[in-house]
């Protein structure tokens, strides 16, 4: 059964786009008067941009009665659905170990070379509400459970490497001005909106994520496409008690790529399930998704060496800087089998260690500590959610937890507290060197206060590096990502404020960005091309080495060419990729010379955004009767708007000729392969190896952002 039409987990329809906004009663809104910020129990507050720390980078404090009273209001705002990442698709796995770890961490599941661990993993967008559609510019999650020997361990991260704020006490203020505004519950899963950018110019740390989200990361092509980041630091301690500080990187083996901005709009009207539907197939078909877990490691004596803070949570550890090493392996190879008991009730939290992996004094990572549990408690229920079957370790447990709403085990015995004597003291705490959790031993000391370290007050030099690193084609993309989210802004005074910003990460961007969005453009600011550049920011240089689970239409009618079709047809999957064809009716359709083939998908049913390439095969009567149809020409070309790869052999070349597509050279005698901007054509090739190879490795590439150059746009 497919999971996606399980009774109760209808998914909404998204909103109509378009929908008419009531100026005049935005123009009249009443606001709050201007008062005191207080607690809920009335005490007035001196500072909540801060959390109470043991110095300016020392641990965030539980006696920060602000922090806990606004964490805690927070993560009980809304029952049942996720308040952050609802709208998200789960599946198993498993985890190999590569390397022997046992040097850096206590840790089992990393510490024997082709050691096994079994994984859940759940992706998700954070905005959007649980009916939302997939395709939403967003940052996505990248949480991983690791049901490991020593209990459960979760690794809970998220496809961008840098988060908005530095300190978790601002993370409800940060996502409720994300959110639909509150008097109008409008937009749905759209940042592109005035209380955003107006907390975006008001908080200036912010500046760095909001690069990365506005890039192409921010619109990625599929779960299985992009890369994960822990995002916080955290540590690694050996048998020694030596301690590590550590980031994680998941890297897919199929590369890192995205959508582009006009496919994502019209996936998610046309399909709002993509990123899930993409994900259940590939693992349904045996294209089991995988990627390789890496770890960036500075040593302590190293902490204060780099221009950045590396608690700061703001800040990314270049590649460049930090060199990842490589540890280990993800496959998922089993969808759940009921979506609600496995994806809709799994538990994350941070704070779910293993001996071996410790906290940092990330003062982001503090507050996520206490705020996931405490979200769990409410949403699922109360504190026994651990023994949902999904939340399970396989590893045994002991201890006196008894009662609550929901509990499953049966406790049997006298005693329920520790020590005892009637019990023979059981279950017992277990030494550290018999596999017990020992916290690192950190000296702390500082006096009580609310501040940053001085390294976490530069809001601006790495996003500027980020925009240096960037292609001209990804530097593009940004800039009409910030034209039209700042667009939707109706403030005018927020608008130049962002423009304002954005000359302090670079000038010439802030100025593009200006002249879209009817403001003044900054006469000072910040030249890029001085900052520091770190090729692996860039999606231009990841893996294009692969054409494996990518989806290919191939259109065709009665009277197409079966010689041609089959060859690039079987070419195709030899390499992995799954070709469709698309005709006008479902059913078969024969080949001029009577032979009869499957068709996949009518033209009414499907759309050229739900595919990575496009092949046209010979045939004068499948040219024909295809060229009647107008959906044929919005087929080919959307598909060459949107930079893909598209081929054409015989009587189809003549189809691409018919259509608007301009500039692009096609075959003009026979057995002639020509190969421009991504477009292959032939007219009667005799090497037909050569032909599929070309169109392969067109593919391949993901896209050909060359044609942008003679399009007005292709975003």
């Amino acid at each position: 059964m497919n999971i996606f039409t399980l009774e109760g987990v209808s998914i909404k329809k998204q909103e109509k786009k378009g929908r008419k906004k009531i100026k005049d009663l935005k123009k009249n809104r009443e606001y709050p008067e201007k008062k005191a910020l207080t607690t809920d129990q009335g005490v007035k507050v001196s500072h909540t941009d801060d959390s109470l720390k043991v110095g300016v980078r020392g641990p965030t404090l539980l006696e920060d009665f602000h922090f806990r009273e606004k964490i805690t209001h927070f993560d009980h705002e809304r029952i049942p659905e996720r308040i952050v990442h609802a709208r998200g698709t789960g599946v198993h796995g498993y985890f190999e170990c590569y390397e022997d770890m046992s040097k850096y961490t206590r840790a089992k599941f990393l510490e024997k070379p082709g050691k096994i661990t079994p994984v859940f993993v759940r992706f998700s967008t954070v905005a959007g509400f649980r009916g939302s559609a997939d395709t939403a510019r967003d940052v996505r999650g990248f949480a991983t459970k690791f049901y490991t020997e020593e209990g459960n361990y979760d690794l809970v991260g998220n496809n961008i490497p840098v988060f908005f704020i530095q300190d978790a006490i601002k993370f409800p203020d940060f996502i409720h001005s994300v959110k639909p505004e509150p008097d109008t519950e409008i937009p749905q899963a759209s940042s592109a909106h005035d209380t955003f950018y107006d907390f975006i110019t008001s908080a200036t740390e912010t500046s760095n994520m909001l690069m990365w989200v506005l890039s192409d990361r921010g619109i990625p092509r599929s779960y299985r496409m992009m890369e994960g980041f822990s995002v916080n630091t955290f540590r690694f301690v050996n048998a020694e008690g030596k301690g590590r500080f550590i980031k994680f990187i998941w890297k897919p083996l199929l590369g890192v790529h995205s959508l582009v901005w006009d496919e994502s709009h019209k996936l998610g009207g046309i399909d709002p399930d993509f990123h899930r539907s993409d994900l259940f197939d590939a693992i349904d078909n045996g294209d089991y998704p995988e990627y390789e877990l890496y770890v960036q490691m500075v040593e302590e004596e190293d902490e204060h060496k780099f221009e950045f803070d590396i608690l700061d949570p703001t800040k990314h550890w270049p590649e460049e800087v930090i060199k990842p090493m490589k540890i280990g392996k993800l496959v998922l190879n089993k969808n759940p089998d009921n979506f609600f008991a496995e994806v809709e009730q799994v538990a994350f939290c941070p704070g779910n260690v293993v001996p071996g992996i410790d906290f940092s004094n990330d003062p982001l990572l503090q507050g996520r500590l206490f705020s996931y549990i405490d979200t769990q408690l409410i949403r699922l229920g109360g504190p026994n959610f651990h023994e949902i079957p999904i939340n399970r370790p396989l590893a045994p447990v002991h201890n006196h937890q008894r009662d609550g709403h929901h509990r499953m085990t049966i406790n049997t015995g006298k005693t329920s507290y520790s020590p005892n004597s009637l019990g023979d003291n059981y279950p017992e705490p277990v030494p550290g060197e018999d596999g017990g959790y020992e916290h690192y031993m950190e000296k702390v000391e500082g006096k009580k206060i609310r501040d940053r370290s001085e390294k976490f007050k530069d809001h601006f030099s790495q996003a500027s590096s980020f925009y240096n690193s960037m292609s001209p084609t990804e530097k593009e993309h940004i800039i009409k990502a910030f034209r039209f989210e700042v667009g939707k802004v109706e403030s005018f005074e927020v608008r130049q404020k962002m423009v304002d910003q954005l000359a302090k990460i670079d000038l010439e961007m802030s100025q593009q960005v200006a002249l879209g969005i009817g403001v003044k453009s900054p006469s000072e600011g910040v030249d890029s091309k001085e900052s520091n550049n770190f090729p692996s920011f860039s999606m231009a240089n990841t893996v294009k080495n692969t054409v494996k689970t990518r989806k290919v239409a191939i259109l065709a009618e009665n009277g197409f060419n079966y010689k041609e079709l089959t060859a690039v047809k079987d070419a195709l999957q030899q390499a992995g990729a799954t070709p469709e064809v698309i005709s006008r009716h479902m059913g078969t359709i024969k080949s001029d010379d009577g032979q009869e083939i499957e068709v996949d998908h009518s033209f009414i049913s499907t759309s050229s955004v739900e595919y990575d390439a496009l092949y046209i095969p010979g045939g004068r009567q499948s040219f024909n009767e295809l060229k009647k149809q107008d959906r044929t020409f919005s087929f080919l070309n959307e598909a060459y708007e949107h930079c893909k790869a598209i081929a054409a052999s015989g009587a189809g070349v003549d189809l691409l000729r018919d259509s608007n597509i301009s500039g692009v050279s096609c075959a003009n005698y026979e057995s002639e392969i020509v190969d421009d901007k991504g477009v292959i054509t032939t007219l009667n090739n005799i090497d037909w190896d050569d032909f599929t190879r070309l169109f392969i490795e067109a593919i391949a590439e993901h896209r050909h952002w060359e044609r942008e150059e003679e399009m007005m746009y292709c975003i």
